[in-house]
């Protein structure tokens, strides 16, 4: 795990070289929310490793794994962020494709490996039928979050801030989810992926491939 941390910390570094020069090259701060994005994404795996596997699920490791699920969706978040990808001159299009591309990747791995501390922490508490329901029940709460964060634009610590709009919104979704269909074919759907990412990955470590 410290390896794939070490690499993940080198493709972080990657991505923030591309910015620094793209931003050097043009003068302007496009896609500079790639940074601010990307140390949200890493607000998961930093709480994420304060679950010591072996420790009783007693009420302060309740709460981390409440925090750490709070901000969960902001770490694969950063693939929606491919939506910006546009063809901006003087910049060269494949310039932007590696920069975004790797800004997503890093997403995806944060959220992987943040799920998988969380999943051996779990795995000393209970046994495995309850270990994968929570799995399951985090995918499927984390695809909802990024819906709502990338099409609501709310944010994690909305929750605080803005809790009334925050449930209005999301009242509307459970009272009449047929009128609320890609809420729920988004959430699924990303659920699905993020499933199968997650348990190839679990599969490589396995095999002593990764």
């Amino acid at each position: 795990m410290k390896q794939i941390e070490k690499m993940l910390l080198l493709s972080i570094s990657f991505m923030c070289l591309l910015l620094a020069g793209r931003m050097l090259y043009t003068q302007s701060l496009t896609y500079v929310f790639l940074a601010w994005n990307t140390f949200l994404a890493l607000i998961p795996l930093m709480m994420s490793r304060r679950l010591k596997p072996g420790e009783k699920l007693h009420w302060r490791n309740i709460l981390k794994l409440a925090g750490w699920l709070l901000f969960f969706p902001n770490a694969p978040y950063l693939l929606t962020d491919l939506f910006h990808f546009h063809s901006a001159p003087p910049v060269p299009v494949w310039y932007d494709l590696f920069l975004l591309s790797t800004a997503a990747w890093n997403g995806l791995w944060l959220g992987m490996i943040s799920l998988m501390r969380v999943e051996q922490f779990l795995a000393g508490c209970l046994t495995s039928r309850p270990v994968y329901l929570c799995l399951g029940a985090a995918s499927l709460l984390c695809g909802y979050g990024i819906y709502i964060g990338r099409f609501l634009r709310f944010n994690s610590w909305d929750v605080f801030t803005a809790p009334y709009a925050l449930l209005q919104n999301m009242a509307g979704h459970f009272i009449h989810p047929f009128h609320h269909a890609e809420v729920w074919a988004f959430t699924a759907l990303f659920a699905m992926m993020f499933g199968l990412f997650y348990y190839t990955l679990k599969m490589l470590r396995s095999s002593a491939l990764c």
